[in-house]
């Protein structure tokens, strides 16, 4: 730059000048790159003026950052930064900067992810868990990572104080086993994800979208400030609030669109067009399938790999036709600007008694996939059928399958294919519908009840009666008669509105849920 080493004076940053960047980039970046850094991280050190007017530095970082590690096509280009402005997020992945450790924020981020994809910034990523500050807390950790498994990008990070606890191990073992649990789903979902990430590139449809995006003409979706469609084929709604002292349970009310849903990993069904108040303990997401939803997945792993999956499970969802083209290629080049990539779709052909679900042979650049993937394909929500039929290429094969009577789950599994072939599978029932409408309200009602903070005489009574309270709960009104030798409480006594309302929301008791807001 014109300056005497020996002066050992600064060299200006001048991200203007055309001299300066050469060099920055040429001597400050490259050999490391060479050493084997993969890409920068952008963090306003740089102030917020330069000597073009207008011109923010951080914005023209990520502009030169991302252009400049793409130089060649070897590279895919990355950057990862703070918010640089409108238009900024043609470059980085942006991070939410310095969050408290708290409820508020994490009830927060929800609503400024989904809304993000406004101003077209889709690739948005939290310190999950926090930044700084705060109480650190199991339960809002635990939630917190559970939110970033359903975010665009999936990043734990705090400040370097030794007392935030961003590692799962470093909090008891149920905390371990149900982040533990998160995150191995979170690396599931790659495939799923992967697809999602070529749909925005193309289309301009982030991951996370709002609810209006898809129902602009329902008032109700504008105010839906916690939950979010998850790539083409789920709502998820995270528990943001910590639990209630006296119920024990989470709560969360979601919105569900006009249609068909399904609990994704209970298979419970739920009619659409209403809301509802979820309840969860620490291990439960309020995650929701629409109607054939066609939902693929990588191999659950200890550890790692992000190569294209050699086997994969194909969860379905029934009650209507649907198509999912699954998106792969290299996952480090710029190759796939000149076709280097493979499509395969899974098609579901829903026929009401009947179902057809193909895998169609794969296209484009095949060899970037296995010579021959094995899948196991995952009905939910669907009766026990009366045929079954297994075609490869239009040959009859054996396939063996399971069912689950209680969760209303049909596995076939082992199913080896070449990129060429096409798998075809039907299935029918003698009834009217292959559709199982699962309904859970009685083992929910039960669940909530175990967690109640009440005295366990008032449970027993409440499980006793349970399936007249079901009917009419009214009769929790009732008191239990006076016991000369044990002094039981009443359930008048022992039940607060928050038991009661809970146990309305979960039978759906609408009006008395109504007339109980009304009361003081």
């Amino acid at each position: 730059m014109g300056l005497d080493p020996s002066a050992k004076k600064s060299v200006e940053f001048d991200i203007t000048d055309p001299k300066f960047i050469e060099a920055y980039f040429e001597i400050l970046h490259h050999p490391l790159e060479e050493q084997g850094i993969d890409f920068w991280w952008m963090d306003w050190q740089q102030g917020t003026e330069t000597k073009v007017k207008g011109l923010d530095p951080l914005w023209f970082l990520n502009h030169l950052h991302f252009f400049d590690l793409g130089r060649t096509e070897n590279k895919r280009p990355f950057v990862f930064s703070r918010w640089g402005g409108l238009g900024n997020h043609r470059y980085p992945i942006g991070f939410s900067g310095d969050t408290i450790v708290s409820w508020e924020s994490l009830a927060f981020q929800p609503y400024f992810t989904l809304t993000a994809a406004n101003v077209g910034y889709g690739w948005w990523s939290h310190d999950i868990g926090g930044h700084m500050g705060g109480v650190e807390d199991r339960e809002l950790y635990t939630r917190w990572v559970q939110f970033g498994v359903f975010s665009p990008v999936f990043r734990l990070h705090s400040n370097k104080n030794p007392f935030h606890r961003r590692l799962p191990w470093q909090y008891d073992e149920e905390v371990f086993n149900i982040t533990r649990d998160a995150m191995q789903f979170r690396h599931m979902l790659i495939p799923y994800l992967y697809t999602m990430a070529w749909k925005y590139s193309n289309e301009g449809l982030p991951v996370v979208m709002p609810m209006y995006y898809n129902h602009p003409d329902e008032d109700i979706a504008y105010q839906c400030t916690k939950q979010y469609y998850f790539g083409s084929e789920m709502i998820v709604s995270p528990f943001v609030s910590p639990t209630d002292k006296d119920t024990g349970l989470a709560r969360q009310v979601v919105w569900l669109p006009e249609g068909d849903w399904f609990d994704f990993c209970t298979g419970e069904y739920n009619e659409g067009g209403f809301r509802r108040a979820v309840y969860g303990t620490l291990r439960d997401i309020p995650v929701f399938a629409k109607a054939g939803a066609i939902i693929p997945l990588g191999e659950r792993s200890e550890w790692g790999g992000v190569n294209n999956p050699e086997k994969m499970t194909i969860i379905i969802f029934p009650g209507r036709d649907n198509k999912f083209c699954l998106y792969e290629d290299d996952g480090s080049t710029q190759l796939y600007k000149h076709g280097h990539y493979c499509n395969t779709e899974f098609a579901l052909k829903w026929l009401g008694n009947s179902l057809v679900f193909d895998i169609n042979p794969a296209t484009g650049d095949t060899g970037l996939i296995p010579g021959q993937r094995e899948y196991d394909l995952v009905f939910k929500s669907i009766k026990k059928p009366d045929c079954i039929r297994v075609t490869i290429n239009g040959e009859e094969q054996i396939t063996s399958f399971s069912y689950n009577d209680k969760k209303s789950v049909l596995e076939l599994t082992g199913l080896k294919i070449r990129p060429e072939d096409q798998l075809s599978v039907y299935m029918s029932t003698e009834q009217n519908t292959l559709m199982e409408k699962i309904d859970l309200t009685k083992e929910k009602f039960e669940k909530a009840l175990m967690s109640f903070n009440i005295n366990t005489y008032v449970k027993r009574r409440i499980f006793r009666d349970l399936d007249e309270v079901i009917k009419n709960i009214g009769i929790l009104g009732r008191g239990f008669i006076n016991n000369k030798r044990y002094k039981i409480p009443t359930i008048d006594d022992d039940l607060k509105p928050v038991h009661v309302t809970a146990l309305c929301e979960i039978l759906k008791k609408q009006d008395i849920i109504s007339l109980l807001s009304s009361e003081k």
